[in-house]
């Protein structure tokens, strides 16, 4: 057997005095590992713990999650962004259950081939739950090994990943998987930070090429500058005297696929719509007659990762709601909690609770 690389020693010497406590390290299921590794992507620990904590309780096997309306899943979701993470877990734990008959895939090929399982969440597993000697590669060891080796080539680019894969795959040899992984992780995370790393009291201080050259603060570097749209989202509520409201479910390939919001006009600027506007809007898409409007006094911002986004809600009595068509649901005014909705609906119907305790 290959003796471990003089990186992987010092890296797990540093790593004996780290401790990291969290719930999925605890074992070896390969349904845990895999869930945790979905929901943290893109997503900090201690925003994802939590999900990951009621995912486990409400679905204690794959089968379980695979069996669950989407509806639930995305419910469960909701609020930890990028959604369509949610659609390939669910993706995947059916294809578990009907192709492997429940029992999470041993060989990295076929982790591989789960819809949302990617290269470096497959290794993980594979490592993780198995044992297997493939390395992680995400944005913690990127950063570590290109600042190791003083690669300034951009990091977006496939022949730069493609070498870093290759060093990361002769790094780890000889070591245990697991082991050398999580501490490599761990690393990036806590030590061989994105910012001010504390490079004096690092293990690999004399032997760093960036904390050598002086370009720990240039690298990794990047070549695709990400471009952004803005959107104009300008929502009607419409909601008769019996207190039912209608939503849309979106099925559309577009932001927050799955989810529930309200019907919307989307403009190309911030301007609000006229009234002559949402009455001949209302009355086209329903057949409904608008009573009253009470117009938005604020715009909701979020922001996405290509995309930032202003909403505007506008707050509609109609006549008497009745035959609404998907995708559009007609319900009790009560029922909204129980559907998904994306966090700029839900930062609006948090405002709009408080404003009632007050009027």
């Amino acid at each position: 057997m290959a003796k471990p690389t003089q990186f992987a020693i010092r890296l797990l010497r540093w790593h004996e005095g780290i401790d990291r406590d969290l719930p999925w390290k605890k074992n070896r299921n390969p349904y845990q590992i895999w869930l945790s590794e979905i929901i943290m992507q893109q997503t900090r620990v201690a925003q994802g713990t939590p999900y990951y904590l009621k995912f486990v309780s409400e679905y204690p096997t794959i089968t379980d999650l695979a069996d669950a309306p989407e509806d639930d899943i995305m419910k469960l979701w909701q609020g930890l962004g990028y959604y369509s993470r949610a659609r390939n877990l669910h993706h995947a734990a059916k294809t578990v259950r009907d192709e492997f008959d429940g029992d999470f895939p041993t060989a990295y090929k076929d982790i591989l081939s789960l819809k949302g399982v990617g290269k470096y969440t497959a290794a993980a597993i594979a490592s993780f739950a198995y044992g297997l000697e493939y390395a992680v590669v995400d944005g913690n060891v990127i950063r570590v090994l290109s600042r190791y080796y003083g690669i300034t080539d951009a990091v977006d680019q496939s022949s730069t990943l493609r070498f870093i894969q290759e060093k990361a795959d002769l790094l780890i040899k000889g070591s245990d998987p697991s082991d050398y992984n999580q501490a490599i992780m761990d690393f990036g995370a806590l030590q061989c930070t994105p910012k001010s790393p504390n490079c004096a009291i690092c293990a690999f201080e004399d032997t760093c090429t960036a904390y050598q050259k002086e370009l720990v603060s240039i690298i990794p570097t990047k070549a695709k500058k990400i471009k952004k749209r803005t959107r104009y989202l300008h929502y009607l509520i419409l909601e008769d005297s019996a207190g039912r409201v209608i939503i849309h479910h979106r099925r559309e390939k577009d932001i927050w696929q799955s989810l529930y919001d309200y019907h919307c006009i989307e403009s190309l600027t911030d301007t609000q719509l006229g009234e002559e506007e949402i009455r001949k809007d209302v009355l086209d898409n329903f057949g409904l007659e608008v009573e009253s409007i009470i117009y938005p006094t604020k715009a909701y911002k979020h922001i996405l990762t290509h995309q930032t986004l202003y909403g505007q809600f506008y707050q509609i009595k109609v006549d008497q709601i009745s035959n609404i068509n998907s995708p559009y649901l007609n319900i009790d005014q009560g029922a909204i909690p129980k559907y998904a909705m994306p966090v700029l609906i839900t930062n609006y119907l948090d405002d709009t609770k408080k404003d009632k305790l007050f009027s």
